[in-house]
């Protein structure tokens, strides 16, 4: 089965740090991102930006915003894609990655939400 991870965190938590303290918890965050490459479970792994448009149809437009829909601090810092025999391995596997390793994390609001993906195309 194929999942669909992603990692949130508390953007306004996040932009008050200063680039060298954001630097160093992203150095600490190499060892875990590491060990779950190291899995051979890892089909897609991207960190992203917190620059964010978000796209509703209203009537006969697509109306285009930049923030996403819901009212949260919340925003998406990674996404990556798992290949797992089930929901319980997928979780093992989500684990290790730095949302839920790094300590500083918790004071951050990072989490890791997964589902399972009903379809994935790969053209490699």
């Amino acid at each position: 089965m194929i999942f669909l991870c992603m990692g949130y965190f508390n953007a306004e938590k996040m932009h008050a740090l200063p680039g060298a303290e954001v630097e160093a918890l992203m150095n600490e965050c190499q060892p875990y991102t590491d060990k779950l490459y190291e899995s051979g479970k890892v089909l897609l792994d991207a960190g992203l930006e917190s620059e964010v448009k978000s796209l509703r149809r209203v009537g006969e437009k697509v109306m285009v915003t930049d923030r996403p829909p819901a009212a949260t601090n919340e925003l998406i810092g990674s996404v990556f894609i798992l290949e797992a025999e089930n929901m319980e391995e997928a979780i093992q596997l989500a684990s290790i990655h730095p949302t839920t390793q790094v300590d500083k994390g918790e004071e951050f609001g990072w989490r890791t939400e997964i589902r399972p993906v009903h379809f994935f195309k790969n053209d490699k």
